[in-house]
């Protein structure tokens, strides 16, 4: 089993990341402010104004440690890795899949059975902690349509009838995804789910943990040798890392949603943390954004049971779980691609 190990964030703006012998060194103004053993890092993810030296980019490509950079707000940029060394056979075999309609629609299927049945965990949990503060009714109902839109997917013809039944079930439950914010309710009010950019508080922080999330699925995809750009929900697009964006589907409701809701009931963020410009555009400040990391972070060291492997394994580790299970499916080991369900 892979040893899970820390991905490092870098939001403060202005620092400089270097390589101190086997160490990354982090500065600001010339201030250490943090130095870890490269053999601890499996990623880094650095935020707006932020730069590496070349003899660091250089060690982190000889370690297979990806680093990204995003703006600011979260908004992917690039990222520096070295060379693949994924196994050329099973990307082969992959691209071979991609461009087969049916193998297509079989792995995307299970994605979404995957994302709609944790998004029914989401629902029913509120339902069952607090029952007595929620519109049971309307929450019921939601989890009735998805579990209406779960028996359809079989049926589905093509990928494209997956994606449909897809935004059926999205659209029932975020319609109801306002019902799940258990405090500061005049706040943080969600009405919709927007994007590019995000118009409310909510929809702020969503974005932001589905960018981190995007990574971490991205990581292990790479880490099997599988191609993170070619996809089977999501069909190519240039820049556009498709297969992480449907593995990390199934992720979504139970790691992302759930983190954004706690944030919120907990009292972690307010409204404080966050500015509305000319643009309609609402981003968060400095310190909700490392609330967010520290919190994200946190949440990969809980350990859950997967049904399919049979194991416990901590959250952080579930994408290297689900990268492996799409790769042994691909190569033939397996029928099908299973999703992670929550329980």
């Amino acid at each position: 089993m892979r040893k899970l190990l820390n991905t490092l964030y870098v939001s403060t703006q202005g620092t400089y990341l270097h390589r101190e012998g086997e160490t990354v060194l982090v500065e600001k103004d010339k201030q250490k402010l943090l130095q870890l053993p490269i053999h601890t890092i499996g990623g880094i993810v650095c935020f707006g104004n932020v730069s590496c030296s070349p003899f660091l980019l250089g060690l982190c490509a000889e370690r297979n440690i990806a680093i990204s950079f995003l703006t600011e707000y979260g908004r992917f940029l690039a990222e520096v890795r070295g060379p693949v060394s994924g196994n050329v056979l099973l990307r082969r075999q992959q691209y071979r899949l991609a461009d087969d309609p049916s193998a297509s629609k079989a792995i995307a299927a299970n994605v979404i059975r995957g994302k709609l049945a944790n998004g029914r965990v989401v629902i029913n949990r509120v339902i069952r902690d607090h029952g007595n503060k929620v519109d049971n009714a309307a929450l019921q109902n939601a989890v009735k349509s998805i579990e209406r839109t779960l028996l359809a997917i079989p049926e589905a013809q093509d990928v494209n009838e997956v994606r449909g039944f897809e935004g059926i079930a999205a659209a029932e439950y975020f319609n109801v995804f306002n019902h799940l914010i258990l405090n500061q309710k005049q706040d943080f009010i969600f009405t919709e789910r927007n994007r590019r950019p995000p118009l409310d508080e909510v929809n702020a922080l969503l974005s932001y943990v589905y960018t981190l999330l995007a990574h971490d699925v991205r990581s292990a995809l790479e880490t099997v040798g599988l191609d993170p750009q070619v996809g089977f929900l999501h069909r190519d697009r240039s820049g556009r890392p498709g297969l992480a964006l449907d593995i990390m589907e199934e992720f979504r409701p139970v790691l992302a949603d759930r983190l954004v809701l706690s944030l919120i009931n907990r009292g972690q963020v307010n409204r404080k943390n966050f500015t509305k410009a000319a643009s309609g555009a609402v981003t968060m400040d400095e310190v909700a954004r490392k609330t967010v990391l520290v919190e994200y972070q946190n949440r990969k060291q809980d350990e859950v049971y997967h049904p399919y492997i049979e194991e416990t394994v901590k959250i952080g580790l579930l994408f290297f779980v689900q990268a492996n299970l799409l790769a042994r499916h691909i190569r033939g080991d397996i029928d099908g691609y299973p999703p992670f369900f929550w329980r």
